[in-house]
């Protein structure tokens, strides 16, 4: 008999044996912690795969503090995170958000020059859903690290590049690309050390929005819950000019978030184009919360005016609203005339 997620409660023993085994691997390669540095661990207790990851840490760090964050008051937290050394680490393991008064976590903790690992929104991947999170986290340093600096060199160079989402439906990038950012747990000679894990993902966008034009048939979306919503069907977006101006077989989930987008900006722009690189993750193996799915191996892309790391001068912050994360069906992408994924893999 075949088991669902929902069947499952607590997440098996083999799964906490593969939590340690990556986590491992994140610490030492990724994070390059060393017993000689203190570190502090964050948790609760609201889902099985926050239990499941803090079991593992607490095999992977034996001496580190743990803390029951709902157990005591949100001064203990904080009090705890002031006798940390720079170069200590954090991690926060969270089947929400952790919340305290005035503290933006991860921000503040880089401030104080301290690592962190952050696992946020478990609460959102329930049963099997926590088994692929924890294949997730597999960290191969060869894989990210060449296949990522390997992607960004090919965008920075590429004079175009074009999403082909099959059924005769591409989506045109017909001028050059913004200098690619990293996501592949590679910290070298970077001011912070970690963020939010899975890793995995190069992304850009282009230099200039309105070169973008075409046509891109998403399977996914992130819908006003910030889960992953999948239609029964694929959405066809038509982009004229960097801005999305008609929708084929759309949803009503889909609709409201694409009025949404209009009535606090007036129009729809597509900025982020992502290049996922996680490979516990496709069309087929699909988590709920779309902060991890975005690292999903194909690409995605953003709507709204909303990006944080690329300025516009057309677009002020104040005026920015929206990020909706949407994922592409891909058969290729192409950069200039370079096939550099096909077949559900990277081919740099």
């Amino acid at each position: 008999m075949t088991t669902t997620f929902s069947e499952i409660k607590n997440l098996p023993d083999e799964a906490i044996d593969t939590a340690e085994q990556h986590l491992r691997d994140i610490l030492s390669l990724a994070i390059m912690h060393s017993p000689k540095h203190a570190a502090v661990v964050v948790f609760d207790t609201q889902s099985p795969l926050a239990i499941a990851l803090t079991q593992a840490y607490r095999r992977c760090l034996p001496t580190a503090t743990f803390i029951d964050f709902y157990a005591v008051s949100p001064t203990d937290v904080t009090a705890a995170f002031e006798t940390l050394q720079p170069s200590d680490l954090v991690v926060l393991i969270q089947s929400t958000s952790f919340r305290l008064d005035a503290f933006r976590l991860r921000v503040e903790l880089f401030k104080q020059s301290l690592k962190v690992i952050e696992h946020p929104h478990l609460i959102r991947m329930p049963g099997m859903q926590g088994i692929h999170y924890i294949e997730s986290l597999a960290y191969d340093p060869i894989y990210y690290r060449g296949i990522g600096n390997a992607l960004k060199k090919r965008i920075d160079q590429a004079s175009y590049g074009v999403v082909d989402s099959g059924n005769d439906e591409r989506l045109i990038f017909s001028e050059p690309f913004e200098p690619a950012k990293l996501n592949v747990g590679d910290y070298t000679d970077m001011k912070n050390i970690g963020g939010q894990f899975p890793i995995g993902e190069v992304f850009t966008e282009a230099q200039d929005l309105e070169s973008v034009n075409g046509r891109v048939r998403i399977f996914a979306f992130a819908d006003t819950s910030f889960a992953v919503n999948i239609p029964d069907k694929p959405i066809t977006l038509v982009v004229t000019k960097g801005r999305v101006t008609d929708v084929i077989d759309s949803k009503p989930e889909f609709d409201t978030v694409l009025a949404n987008i209009r009535a606090d900006e007036g129009e729809v722009w597509l900025r982020e184009l992502g290049f996922g690189m996680n490979r516990a993750f496709s069309r087929d193996k699909i988590v709920s919360d779309i902060g991890t799915y975005e690292r999903m191996c194909g690409i995605h892309l953003s709507l709204g005016a909303k990006h944080g790391v690329y300025k516009k001068a057309n677009l002020r912050r104040a005026d920015t609203w929206h990020h909706v994360d949407v994922f592409a069906v891909t058969e290729a992408v192409y950069l200039d005339e370079t096939i550099v994924y096909q077949n559900g893999a990277w081919q740099v």
